[in-house]
């Protein structure tokens, strides 16, 4: 299948905000795509999804700042593209620079433009239609005529789309196929999320708990998202985002491997700690997982004994368990998955609290927010475990109102902070496709802060007039605010009151910031322009 083929549905996506339409459109070139075979399938499920199959290649937007001049036909196929990719991906050692430079330069200058744009997005992963990972999966369902449920339900399992869109479309059973598709230790399942409410009483409204029904209310944790895997000696640990930073967290392996149970799938999070056991700066938690730019090799993995030495040692603490000695726990009540928890862990759970008193809730909530923590998360005992899901399950609480945002662009500081890039221009994701501006804060920013944003997005910078310096939206950054607010002046109709800076959000992507319509929802007198 010609790659042209790709890269104009993902331009006619990106030029429709309707999201039938959009499905339409990917459900054809899917139909397509299974007419070629498993491999082409897979393939164009993956690029559409706005992702390759090589988790690096060693390429980054400043290697692609300038490309050969497009090629004026279309010659490139799907399945010699990815071979390309996955030559760039195994280079290294001295020269590899060099000659990875010279593959892009043959790769690009054999697209046509259309193509050059949409390789890309696939590379810096921000191929901006509007379409990823949700609406694929509702495409596949269709373009295979299968329940979507199952097919979201497989997806959780595998981690990945593209396997799933080779069951669906290049099966003669794909029912059969795709209920084949289940969780593997050592492979990890896509999350379970939470809602929010905005105090411990709306959770357990949410959860249909109290005042004689129980909720199940763990402390939230301010650390990183971890799922850890064990089969024997073999552990793997992974981020909420399915990368697999084993290599970064041997302490977390090493207590994996003492636990009484030799075959098990944990999630929770893991933070640093103080010598009082209160956590210490995010920052210093997520460095550890950092996936990009971090490490002596830029892969974001520690590569000596030195490098892991001077870093913060990391502690975790389990809500849940997914899988015990051969048991698939996922459809369990909540309450039978933490009976299979509290004996495998012991010593590594999070605080927990089972009530249905909402006062005694909002007792604990306190007590939680005065040690540092972040809140709560509130469950029904009954729910299973909805991979990948913000379900209605588990509703989470925070002291303060927060979002989770991107930075659209920077302006240059003034007074005491010149010099430095300091007032963020604040964009919530439409799920059509790009960002919605809300506005401006310059709160909330310390010294040590407006040193790393100003480094940070002088290398995201995509245009400067002088005075606002536009950059690529990829940095979320963690945003609390008093209330929303109607408000002419920005697109999206409405604007956050008082927003100030909490922290910057390298363990999350632009495709998990927070919604216009979540922000819409927090007013609910405000319409949609």
């Amino acid at each position: 299948m010609l790659l042209a083929e790709v890269a104009a549905t993902s331009t006619a996506v990106a030029a429709t905000r309707a999201r039938l339409a959009k499905r339409a459109l990917l459900v054809a070139t899917l139909r397509r795509a299974a007419g070629e075979g498993p491999d082409e399938v897979g393939l164009v499920a993956r690029y559409l999804a706005g992702e390759l199959r090589q988790r690096r290649t060693g390429l980054g937007w400043r290697g692609l700042a300038s490309t050969p001049p497009p090629a004026d036909e279309p010659s490139l196929t799907v399945t010699g593209v990815d071979r390309a990719f996955e030559a760039m991906a195994a280079l290294s050692g001295p020269g590899s620079a060099g000659a990875r430079d010279a593959a892009a330069a043959a790769l690009f200058g054999a697209a046509t433009a259309e193509e050059q744009r949409f390789l890309r997005g696939l590379v810096v992963g921000e191929l901006r239609q509007g379409a990823l990972d949700a609406l694929l999966l509702d495409a596949v369902a269709e373009a295979a005529g299968v329940d979507p449920g199952l097919v979201r339900r497989a997806a959780m399992l595998a981690g990945d789309s593209a396997p799933v869109a080779v069951a669906a479309l290049s099966s003669d059973e794909p029912t059969v196929a795709l209920s084949a598709i289940g969780l593997t230790v050592g492979r990890p399942v896509r999350p379970m999320l939470a809602q929010s409410a905005p105090d411990v009483a709306a959770a357990f409204t949410a959860v249909g708990a109290g005042p004689a029904t129980l909720a199940v209310v763990d402390v939230k944790l301010d650390g990183i998202r971890i799922q850890v895997h064990r089969d024997g000696d073999d552990v793997r640990v992974f981020t909420r985002s399915l990368d697999d930073i084993t290599a970064r967290v041997p302490e977390i392996v090493g207590i994996a491997r003492s636990m009484p149970d030799e075959r098990f799938v944990l999630d929770g999070e893991a933070l640093a700690l103080d010598a009082t056991g209160r956590a210490r700066p995010f920052q210093e938690t997520s460095s550890r997982a950092a996936t990009r730019g971090a490490g002596p090799t830029g892969q974001g993995l520690a590569t000596s004994d030195a490098e892991l030495a001077g870093s913060a040692v990391l502690t975790p603490f389990f809500f849940d368990v997914l899988h015990a000695d051969g048991r698939d726990l996922l459809d369990e009540p909540l309450l039978d998955r933490l009976a299979v928890l509290d004996r495998i862990a012991v010593g590594h759970t999070v605080d927990r609290l089972v009530t249905a008193d909402v006062a005694i809730a909002q007792e604990r909530f306190a007590t939680w927010v005065a040690a540092g923590q972040e809140g709560v998360i509130v469950k029904s005992p009954a729910a299973p475990y909805a991979a990948g899901r913000r379900g209605a399950g588990w509703v989470k609480v925070k002291p303060r109102h927060t979002l989770d945002l991107v930075v659209l662009a920077v302006e240059r500081g003034s007074g005491r902070r010149v010099g430095t890039l300091s007032n963020i221009h604040l964009g919530a994701r439409d799920p059509a496709g790009g960002f919605v501006m809300l506005g401006k804060t310059f709160k909330g920013m310390t010294d040590e802060m407006l040193v790393w944003q100003t480094k940070r997005f002088t290398e995201l910078a995509e245009s400067d007039n002088g005075w606002v310096v536009t950059v690529r939206p990829v940095q979320v950054v963690e945003i609390a605010f008093d209330g929303v607010q109607r408000s002419s002046r920005y697109p999206g109709g409405v604007a956050l009151r008082f927003a100030r800076v909490l922290r910057y959000r390298d363990d999350k992507g632009p495709d998990e910031a927070d919604t216009i319509d979540a922000v819409r929802a927090l007013a609910p007198a405000t319409k949609a322009p």
